[in-house]
């Protein structure tokens, strides 16, 4: 049987690599972000989101649910980051950037997973980062926001066990995107040498992962925070 996977900030970046990435194995995939996206494949529909917007999220869930009556895979992949000093940091980018990376991982999954147990299947997967556990200077209420997601992957992998649900996080090293542009290379040079192996991070690395972590056989697996390029916790 086809798996269905859902796919959180779908347009640009590792989100739209990981859409092309699972058409390309077979799967029937739905992307969602607040932008349009330029990917077109005959498995591919691509659904406009705010993932902070509980009905929003509901609605993008339905339309799943509508077209293939089950979610198999939840990929919240959606987050962005802001570098500010504590004493620097205005409110609303602390609002923005928990809404963004922990609320909208927090109604995916709690929604997609009603789904999930009623199928006795699933495998979500949340994304933190290596600035985490780095501690890196000038992303606390990022990292912050990241630590948050580490704790909910292990307790909702807990709940969600006994229901054939496994749910783990990746933390990417430094990978060419957007989200990168603006970090000083000094910066990105410091946390590369801080790995096991010395070098940017790749989408097929993520993809790499993301395909272990969500094999059917991989049900063994769960509640495990996963850093690329071998940085430990």
């Amino acid at each position: 049987m086809t798996q269905v996977i859902l796919i959180t900030g779908a347009s640009r970046g590792i989100g739209k690599s990981l859409c092309e990435h699972y058409c390309d194995r077979g799967f029937f995939v739905f992307g969602c972000s607040r932008s349009l996206s330029d990917f077109i494949h005959p498995h591919y529909v691509h659904l406009i989101a705010d993932i902070t917007n509980e009905a929003d999220v509901k609605k993008v869930v339905r339309k799943c649910m509508d077209e293939y009556q089950r979610i198999d895979v939840l990929i919240n992949n959606a987050g962005i980051a802001s570098m500010n000093h504590l004493i620097s940091t205005p409110v609303d980018v602390v609002t923005k950037l928990f809404a963004t990376n922990f609320l909208g991982t927090f109604l995916f999954s709690r929604e997609v997973s009603k789904s999930m147990i009623k199928n006795k299947y699933g495998r979500i997967v949340n994304f933190t980062s290596v600035a985490k556990p780095l501690n890196i200077e000038g992303e606390l209420i990022y990292s912050s926001s990241k630590a948050a997601i580490e704790q909910f992957t292990k307790v909702s992998a807990k709940e969600l066990g006994s229901f054939n649900i496994t749910v783990n996080a990746i933390g990417p090293s430094p990978v060419p995107t957007r989200l990168i542009r603006s970090v000083q290379k000094e910066k990105l040079d410091k946390i590369i040498s801080c790995q096991a192996i010395k070098r940017m991070g790749t989408f097929q690395d993520i993809h790499h992962l993301i395909d272990f972590l969500i094999d059917p056989k991989s049900d063994f697996i769960s509640g495990q925070i996963i850093y690329l390029g071998g940085i430990n916790n």
